[in-house]
């Protein structure tokens, strides 16, 4: 039985799931294919009381030009044809994103993002895609996250271990950012019907203490995530720090007119949410961080972010998952508030995307996925998140990124980066039975009362304005 205040609070928001499957590469063998759709349809159904009807895949850059920008694989091509038409069969309406992180390896090789020639070759891709297949896609996404080829990998080194080469790496940022823009005019160019965006990594969290230090400490994650990216996007300029400076423009690859390509009107912004922060001056940081609680990875991180101005501290008294994520339910409520509260009317519509991963690692006693827990939380995700749509926030679409995509960087980074996995135990790998896409493990109902075994302490400074849901 639905929920009707999620019915009543989403009306109008398009449901869906996505997959980093690649529609250009040869498709899987049975029974892999067409198990990401029905993985989490019936938990929306049961909720929501609606069944998603939108599947967003990657087209497969590097399998489209392996070899250079004139140079196409018309196999691939048509394997992508055939797989937008197979879903429109089904009733579906199909979504297609255009980067995935990777790069052909020509492009690789001549620089990759530090390299504004990129931008070009991407848009040249993007018109080409959009001549093909503009009639058939509903929604495009041009980059499934703009942070990881540019943050993580050239400036932070993450992605590929020794590539980071500090701010001078920012450059990447603008590159990213001039491609979506020249990507957007030449998918309308082309007259794809579908509506175009981008998406951007949201990250939020609260203050380790009322120290007004750690607030503002807060504020520098902010601007050195969201800002970075959604300034040149919604102001038409780059970021600049306290002390009056861009980092992005420092590094002397802004040419001009490239903010106006930047500032491209976007249809929608996907908004991908993995987990909140809990953030600390550094300064605090010796007194929120107990002895107990200084993991080394955790400590190699925070002596990168210090020079930016703050460090990231376990919670205290939270819930987490096998992955060391805080299970916080009004977390992404929260953020989407603050980027509403950052940047008003100039927000295009939201989307909530690439969510829902870290869900499937609750486990009961018996080791396996624990549909009950899972249910609960998603129930109360989604029901902070309306109170905050009910205030007027812009969503006009959610779906979840299938739990059995990117494995290797959920079983490293989450592994490497959370904050509540003791150095001294092995990496958390829990049961991931075979049957998940075979058997249809989530076609259960969600039991009434689901909630009541599942404990999560309220941390988000609206606990006590919104109210509990």
């Amino acid at each position: 039985m639905s929920d009707g205040f999620l019915y009543e609070s989403f009306r109008g928001v398009d449901w869906g799931v996505a997959t980093a499957d690649t529609i250009a590469a040869p498709p899987p063998p049975p029974p892999e294919r067409g198990g990401h759709f029905r993985q989490w349809t019936d938990d929306i159904r049961q909720l929501v009381g609606v069944t998603p009807d939108a599947h967003r895949m990657v087209a497969g850059w590097p399998r489209l030009q392996p070899d250079g920008p004139g140079a196409w694989d018309r196999q691939a091509l048509d394997r992508c044809d055939r797989a937008l038409d197979s879903l429109l069969e089904l009733g579906l309406k199909p979504g297609l994103t255009l980067l995935d992180r990777s790069l052909p390896p020509w492009l690789e090789a001549s620089g990759g993002w530090l390299a504004r020639d990129t931008a070009e070759h991407f848009a040249a891709f993007a018109a080409e895609l959009g001549r093909r297949f503009g009639d058939r896609v509903t929604r495009w996404i041009t980059s499934t996250d703009l942070a990881g080829p540019t943050l993580a990998d050239h400036v932070a080194g993450m992605y590929t271990p020794g590539r980071g080469i500090g701010r001078a790496g920012l450059s990447t940022v603008h590159h990213i950012l001039l491609a979506n823009g020249l990507a957007t005019q030449a998918l309308r160019a082309a007259g794809a019907s579908g509506r175009i965006g981008t998406t951007v990594t949201l990250v939020g969290g609260y203050p380790a203490t009322d120290d007004p230090f750690d607030r503002l400490a807060l504020e520098r994650l902010v601007s050195w995530t969201n800002r970075l990216f959604l300034d040149p996007m919604l102001l038409g300029e780059h970021m600049v720090t306290e002390d009056d400076v861009s980092p992005v423009e420092a590094t002397g690859c802004v040419h001009p007119g490239d903010l106006e390509i930047i500032a491209t009107a976007q249809d929608m912004l996907g908004l991908s949410w993995h987990t909140p922060f809990r953030v600390t001056a550094p300064e605090n940081l010796p007194h929120v961080l107990p002895a107990d609680k200084c993991l080394g990875t955790l400590n190699e991180v925070n002596r990168l972010l210090v020079g930016l101005g703050f460090a990231i501290t376990p919670f205290d008294d939270v819930e987490t998952t096998a992955y060391g994520w805080p299970l916080v339910p009004e977390a992404l409520a929260d953020a989407v508030a603050d980027l509403h509260d950052l940047y008003g009317e100039l927000l295009p519509p939201l989307s909530v995307i690439d969510n829902g991963m870290g869900d499937l690692d609750l486990v009961d006693e018996t080791g396996h996925s624990d549909d009950a827990r899972r249910g609960a939380l998603l129930r109360a995700r989604l029901s902070w998140l309306g109170r905050v749509i009910a205030r007027g926030v812009p969503v006009c679409g959610y779906e979840y990124w299938s739990v059995l995509d990117n494995l290797e960087a959920k079983f490293r980074y989450t592994r490497l980066y959370a904050m509540a996995v003791p150095d001294h135990e092995p990496p958390p790998r829990p049961p991931m039975p075979s049957d998940w896409v075979s058997g249809g493990a989530f076609a259960g109902p969600v039991p009434s009362g689901a909630g009541a075994g599942l404990t999560l302490v309220p941390t988000g400074p609206r606990a006590q304005s919104v109210g509990a849901p």
